[in-house]
C-alpha cells in the first residue's frame, strides 16, 4: 500500500500541520543561529557592532546635510540607528530565506515535513538579532536623552509584526525561485543594496520633493514599519498614507510569496 502526501491546498498556509511540527521552528532557528555565529570571536556582539558601525558612517556623511533639509525632530543617530534595526531584520531575513531551502537541500530529500517551516525559521533568526540590538538602542535613547510614548509598546511589536510579513512572503518566494534558478542567489545581494537607497533607513519619507520617489518610498514594504517604529519617539509624527500604502504592499507580498511557494513546493526535493 502506497501513501502519498502533499498539501491539502496551494492556497493555504497549513497553519494546524504548522502547528503539528512546531518544535522544527526552533530546531532550525537555533541551528541557523548558532552556525550563524560559530567560531567567531565576538559572537553575539556582531549583532550590535554591525548597525552600530553603519549608524556611525552615515552619521559622519550624510547627518547634517539631512538634518539641514527635513528638520529631524529626534537626533540623526538615533533616527538611523533605528532605521538599520528594522532594515537589518527585513534584509537579513530576505537573504537568508532566499538561500534556506538549497541550504537544506539534503533534509528536504530525506524526510517530509510543512518546507514552509525553513524560510520562516530563517526570519526568525533575525529577530534574535533585533532583541539583542535593543540594548544598543536603549542605550542610545539614554545617550540622546530621547523618551518613548506609551504606546511604544505596541508601536515596536506591530512594526515587526509587519516586516516580518513582508520578509516571510518576499523571503518564500526567493527561496522557491532559488531552488529552480540558481543565479537568484547572485542577484540577491545586489537587490538588496539598491533597495537600502530606495528606503527611508538613512533619510525621512519626506526627504524627496519628487511626487514619483515618495510614490515608490510609500510602496516600500519596510516604509511603514520604519515610521512605526520611529512613532515610539515624542515629538515624531508618522506619515500616515506611507503606513496604509506600505502595509498594503507588505500583505499583498505575503500572499504571492506563499502562494508561489505553496505552488512549487511539489518539486523541490527534486530540483534541490
Amino acid at each position: 500500500m502506497e501513501f502519498e502526501i502533499k498539501p491539502k491546498s496551494k492556497l493555504s498556509l497549513g497553519l494546524k500541520e504548522l502547528n503539528n511540527y512546531r518544535e522544527l521552528f526552533y530546531f532550525f532557528t537555533w541551528r541557523d543561529i548558532k552556525v550563524k555565529y560559530k567560531q567567531t570571536v565576538l559572537g553575539f556582539l556582531w549583532v550590535i557592532i554591525q548597525p552600530l558601525l553603519m549608524t556611525v558612517v552615515f552619521t559622519y556623511f550624510l547627518g547634517n546635510p539631512i538634518k539641514l533639509q527635513t528638520n529631524l525632530p529626534i537626533s540623526y543617530p538615533l533616527f538611523a540607528l533605528s532605521g538599520m534595526l528594522i532594515w537589518t531584520v527585513f534584509s537579513n531575513g530576505i537573504v537568508n530565506s532566499a538561500n534556506s531551502m538549497v541550504n537544506n537541500a539534503s533534509i528536504i530529500k530525506k524526510i517530509y515535513f510543512p518546507r514552509l517551516i525553513i524560510p520562516i525559521s530563517s526570519v526568525l533568526v533575525g529577530l534574535f538579532d533585533f532583541i539583542i540590538s535593543l540594548i544598543v538602542f536603549i542605550i542610545s535613547l539614554v545617550y540622546f536623552k530621547t523618551s518613548l510614548v506609551p504606546l511604544s509598546l505596541i508601536y515596536i511589536p506591530l512594526s515587526l509584526l509587519l516586516v516580518c510579513i513582508s520578509t516571510i512572503g518576499g523571503g518564500a518566494f526567493l527561496a522557491a525561485l532559488n531552488i529552480k534558478y540558481r543565479d537568484v542567489r547572485y542577484v540577491i545581494p545586489f537587490f538588496m543594496q539598491a533597495l537600502l537607497f530606495l528606503t527611508p533607513v538613512l533619510y525621512p519619507s519626506n526627504f524627496s520633493q519628487n511626487s514619483i520617489i515618495q510614490k515608490i518610498l510609500q510602496l516600500n514594504p519596510v516604509s511603514g514599519p520604519l515610521e512605526i517604529f520611529r512613532a515610539s519617539f515624542f515629538n515624531y509624527t508618522p506619515d500616515i498614507n506611507t503606513i496604509v500604502m506600505s502595509s498594503s504592499t507588505s500583505v499583498l507580498l505575503f500572499i504571492i510569496g506563499i502562494i508561489y511557494f505553496k505552488k512549487t513546493e511539489s518539486y523541490f526535493a527534486d530540483l534541490a
